[in-house]
């Protein structure tokens, strides 16, 4: 008898390829990570979302994108080709592309080092005052 499975046997469930995160993506298309969902609609990539829910007064979650494998692989090609027109400020292999990374990330640096003395002021005020009120007679 040969070596088949019985009848009755469920079928194996496909093996789908994991989808990539937008760090894994980065790494293969010579776009900065900020527009990768652009880039994404632009070359027909199916993109899965999670995240981004509603936190009211508080903003917004964080939205995390997962990229289809063979899409991505697909669109590689084609932006690599040229045959997509993304902005060259989009994209990493681009002087503008490598400014506008650059000024984002010193801003943001500078804006969380400016956050971090501001908060360190004020506990040393707080602390200072506290000091002084005890003190005091």
């Amino acid at each position: 008898m040969p070596n088949t499975p019985n009848p009755g046997t469920p079928e194996p469930a496909h093996q789908e390829e994991p989808w990539l995160s937008s760090d894994e993506v980065a790494k293969l298309w010579p776009v900065r990570k900020d527009w990768l969902p652009g880039v994404a609609r632009r070359t027909d990539v199916r993109v899965r979302t999670s995240g981004g829910a509603s936190r009211g007064t508080w903003g917004a979650e964080p939205t995390f994108y997962y990229f289809h494998p063979e899409d991505v692989r697909r669109a590689a090609s084609t932006i690599a080709d040229g045959h997509i027109d993304i902005p060259s400020n989009w994209r990493t292999d681009t002087p503008a592309g490598r400014r506008a990374e650059f000024w984002g990330t010193l801003s943001a640096r500078v804006a969380g080092t400016l956050f971090i003395a501001a908060v360190l002021c004020a506990l040393i005020l707080g602390l200072a005052t506290v000091i002084f009120l005890l003190t005091v007679e």
